[in-house]
């Protein structure tokens, strides 16, 4: 029941990605965990290598319509990769088991992990619910501020390598007020950069982790046929209270998360 649970879970985080160009990947960690059981650290490889397939199968069909700007995603992705490539190779292979104790309470590597995602979920859900006022405008050139940019995109990339998340819901906003982009290209240039930097962060893991790729494959294909569903829904749904709905729903999802790893 919970493998069936699990594989409902792929097809909804791929049915998110294609309704709301972001947010699916959020909710992979917390699938792998808890419902299919799956050590966190694993959890964050194997959510690396669905988020950056199903966001390249997004990303190339934007590139085909000509909604992504290579300029940018190649600027914003190269900090990004080599930030996520080095946390998943060294960074998180060198947190200590345990990482600190007081009194009764024990802080391990993967309690720690789950708790900063938690941490992000919450912002995430912020983000989503009170939506965003400066959405870009069609039409106006593109100007890159070139060291936030960069600089963006390396924080971004060591958050993904901790987490195993897209990071959509920074990389968006930063694209539109760093890069002047309108929302529909940055959504769609977005979904490049999380791939490129998903699929090159798990290379790091390929190296210190055993891979059960008949189950990441699968998992994966199902994410893959659910985006597809999600692109197609999507010219029927309004997307601002969907997105706001999703907010909450993660909001929900970090507390209880904290609630979980902290007191239960």
């Amino acid at each position: 029941m919970e493998v069936i649970f699990g594989y409902l879970g792929a097809l909804i985080v791929g049915l998110t990605l294609g309704m709301l160009g972001g947010g699916g990947s959020i909710l992979t960690v917390p699938i792998l965990v808890y419902v299919l059981s799956i050590n966190p650290v694993i959890a964050t490889a194997y959510s690396l290598f669905v988020v950056g397939t199903t966001s390249l199968v997004g990303g190339l069909r934007n590139l085909s319509k000509g909604n992504v700007d290579i300029k940018v995603a190649v600027v914003f992705a190269i900090p990004a990769f080599i930030a996520v490539y080095l946390t998943r190779r060294f960074l998180v292979p060198a947190i200590p088991d345990e990482i600190c104790t007081i009194r009764d309470f024990v802080l391990t590597k993967d309690l720690g992990i789950m708790l900063f995602f938690a941490i992000l979920m919450l912002l995430a859900s912020i983000s989503m619910i009170r939506g965003r006022k400066s959405d870009g405008e069609e039409g106006i050139k593109v100007t890159l501020n070139m060291p936030l940019i960069i600089l963006e995109g390396a924080v971004v990339g060591v958050l993904t390598g901790i987490v195993g998340a897209g990071g959509g819901f920074l990389i968006i906003p930063a694209l539109v007020l760093f890069a002047n982009l309108p929302m529909k290209r940055a959504v769609a240039t977005s979904l490049m950069i999380i791939a490129s930097k998903s699929l090159i962060g798990f290379i790091g893991d390929v190296q210190n982790l055993r891979i059960d790729w008949a189950f990441l494959l699968s998992f994966t294909g199902v994410s893959i046929v659910g985006i597809f569903i999600g692109i197609y829904l999507n010219k029927f749904i309004d997307e601002k209270p969907l997105k706001k709905a999703f907010g909450w729903f993660v909001l929900i999802m970090g507390i209880y998360i904290i609630t979980k790893e902290v007191f239960l």
